[in-house]
């Protein structure tokens, strides 16, 4: 029942009053004279490994976690958790590989990188998919989860939610990098202790309505024991969610090409890693990857609790649509129903934060990209300092506008997770090929790159679509492989024209970026907290194999 008592008011009221107050104090407290487009967009190096560490996850973590991975949990189990702990080990990779060429390279955006590596034409070519993928995948999601889990749970509408968020995200996106990495570090922390009261009263529940009393380790054994098949972490191919999990696919292929191109190849990462020097870049990765080990136990736990006890006959006119269709995404506002007075408002401050802060995050990359990478660009080359900020706070606007009318179109999802995934995954494979070819291979040319730009998105949806208008005749391979597959044939093609048509030693040249092995040097307490996370992710999945 959609009903807040006055302590979740007061327990909301304060946290928002919180952020608000604390992210006025940093733009006022560490704002220049004059705000600069460096500044702005990239905190001008001021960011510490803390801040990084939880913007990076604030920015990553939202409704999509909460609501749709548990609902993922409830629906498919513990081998979600892969999206997760998987990208734990992506973020050493990339914090140990590729972060530091796009340092030594002076590298402020994506589109950047390209340009510098490759021509013009493949930056503004990538610059316009990936604006197209942040605003109507990746925005729009957020929205519509978040305004469709907090609708559950407080006596407000769909559309009031969808507006409240998008206003309250362009506030703070607005204060620029600075007021988004340091807030974060709040919003990170009232997250994770939010998701946890929520993954505890799930367990305890569990634990009780089998009558055991409020006991977290029985409610854990009870899973056990109650849904054995939702604790594997690699399906095989008798499972009926193997197409959205196959196999050890989630360890070595379309799973880590997901999550290179997304850690590795992303605005967001590049934006907060550039916030420090190497060391503290490094540091500040390998604390996300800490804290995404975290993310499974609050996300998906409580979504297998709730599969637990619907298997029981518990709850369920709460798990079904107004037609009677049992939806799995709302496993998670159900149990923040059955919080407590107080607990309630925690719960629901720690879903605003994830939903804000990963908001604004994207919003803030959006406007990175557009004002230095196309309004610059094509539009004003001599643009002021202070005339591209305000193009950004525009852009900004304009974007969460759109994402917001959009938004209520993905009501008709039944797993909201697994379609990001999906759809996000037709533009990964193609990024990630132009990137490491770019990165390690010195004789791409931008012939090659601007091939695999062009191709990542025809490919990827040919391999969808074939089996369907071949009436099966073709495999209809689970997507993440298709992912594989995609990467593997644009590297083939990428290869295949430069070594065609090779460009010239002095045109080589001129899209030489510098790298050198010193670069990839790193510290002992990295190597240390690289091992231990490592130790940990080889026992969980040894466990849960």
């Amino acid at each position: 029942m959609n009903v807040l008592q006055t302590a979740d008011y007061i327990v909301f009221f304060i946290y928002f009053v919180i952020v608000t107050a604390y992210g006025m104090y940093i733009y006022k407290s560490k704002k220049t004279a004059a705000t600069s487009s460096n500044e702005y967009f990239l905190a001008e190096g001021s960011l510490t490994w803390w801040a990084i560490g939880a913007s990076l996850i604030a920015s990553n973590i939202s409704a999509e976690h909460f609501i749709g991975m548990s609902g993922s949990g409830f629906a498919i189990g513990l081998a979600i958790a892969s999206y997760e702990w998987m990208s734990a080990a992506t973020l050493i990779i990339v914090a140990m590989f590729i972060l530091p060429i796009y340092l030594k390279n002076k590298i402020f955006t994506m589109p950047q990188f390209l340009a510098k590596r490759y021509s013009g034409t493949v930056s503004t070519i990538m610059a316009i998919i990936w604006l197209l993928i942040y605003v109507f995948v990746n925005l729009t999601s957020i929205i519509y989860l978040g305004a469709l889990a907090i609708s559950s749970i407080a006596p407000v509408s769909f559309q009031f939610c969808v507006i409240a968020l998008s206003l309250f995200s362009v506030i703070v996106t607005l204060g620029g990098m600075k007021v988004i990495g340091y807030t974060d570090m709040f919003q990170v922390i009232v997250l994770i202790l939010g998701g946890l009261v929520t993954t505890y009263l799930a367990l305890t529940l569990l634990s009780d309505q089998f009558g055991f009393g409020k006991d977290i380790l029985k409610g854990l054994a009870i899973i056990a024991e109650e849904a054995p098949g939702h604790l594997h972490m690699i399906l095989d191919k008798s499972n009926q969610h193997y197409n959205e999990l196959p196999g050890m696919s989630v360890l070595i292929g379309g799973m880590l090409i997901n999550n290179l191109a997304y850690w590795g190849c992303n605005q967001y990462i590049v934006q907060r890693a550039l916030g420090a020097d190497l060391k503290t870049a490094r540091k500040g990765i390998l604390f996300a990857a800490f804290l995404k080990l975290l993310v499974p136990i609050i996300a998906v736990l409580p979504g297998i609790a709730m599969f637990v006890m619907h298997s029981n006959g518990m709850f369920q006119q709460e798990m079904a649509d107004a037609a009677g269709v049992l939806k799995p995404d709302h496993a998670y506002p159900t149990l923040m129903n059955l919080l407590p007075a107080g607990l309630k408002g925690v719960a629901l401050a720690a879903l605003t934060a994830a939903i804000v802060a990963s908001l604004a995050g994207k919003a803030n990359s959006i406007s990175t990209i557009f004002s230095l990478d196309i309004y610059k660009k094509y539009f004003n080359s001599q643009a002021t300092e202070k005339k591209l900020v305000r193009t950004g706070r525009w852009c900004v606007v304009v974007c969460m506008i759109i994402a917001a009318i959009v938004a209520p179109a993905l009501k008709s999802l039944d797993q909201a997770y697994q379609f990001i995934q999906e759809y996000v995954g037709f533009f990964s494979p193609g990024v990630l090929a132009v990137f490491l070819l770019g990165m390690f291979w010195k004789k791409t040319t931008p012939s090659a790159g601007l091939a695999g730009a062009l191709l990542t998105v025809p490919l990827a949806a040919i391999l969808k679509f074939l089996p369907m208008w071949t009436d099966g005749a073709f495999p209809d391979y689970p997507f993440l492989d298709r992912m594989t597959m995609v990467f593997f044939l644009i590297v083939f093609i990428m290869v295949g024209i430069s070594l065609a048509k090779p460009v010239s030693e002095e045109e080589a040249q001129i899209h030489e970026i510098e790298v050198d092995n010193s670069m990839f040097k790193v510290s002992s307490e990295f190597i240390v907290g690289s091992f231990i996370i490592s130790g940990v992710l080889v026992a969980l999945y040894t466990v849960f194999w």
